[in-house]
């Protein structure tokens, strides 16, 4: 059962979404990487394309087994995968942690490269 969540975005702590997550973290957030390309959308979060790449930095947290469908419910939909937004795939970070990471899943054409979101 993988319990971890691979954050790079509006998700990590002290971003806008962090409060939506904290509630479900266990422990503290790890400091972590994979690998891929990392956008600016213009609308205020990024999106990565999970695959060979460029190191996209961010944090891997652990998620309460006891509550993890729940909270992986409540993500999917916060990163409105039903809306072909993102889609969550099972990765290993760069830390060897198998985790859950939300990969974009549409075009990255008019959207800006960058090293890391902010």
């Amino acid at each position: 059962m993988v319990r971890h969540l691979f954050v790079y975005g509006t998700l990590m702590p002290g971003h806008g979404r962090w409060p939506a997550l904290a509630p479900w973290v266990e422990g503290g957030p790890s400091p972590d990487f994979i690998t891929g390309a990392l956008y600016d959308t213009g609308y205020g979060w990024p999106a990565a394309v999970i695959g060979p790449g460029a190191d996209i930095p961010g944090f891997t947290v652990a998620l309460e087994a006891q509550s993890l469908p729940a909270a992986l419910n409540a993500l999917d939909e916060i990163e409105g995968t039903s809306h072909g937004l993102f889609c969550r795939v099972q990765l290993l970070t760069a830390h060897g942690v198998a985790a859950w990471a939300y990969d974009w899943a549409g075009e990255t054409a008019g959207f800006a490269a960058i090293d890391g979101w902010t």
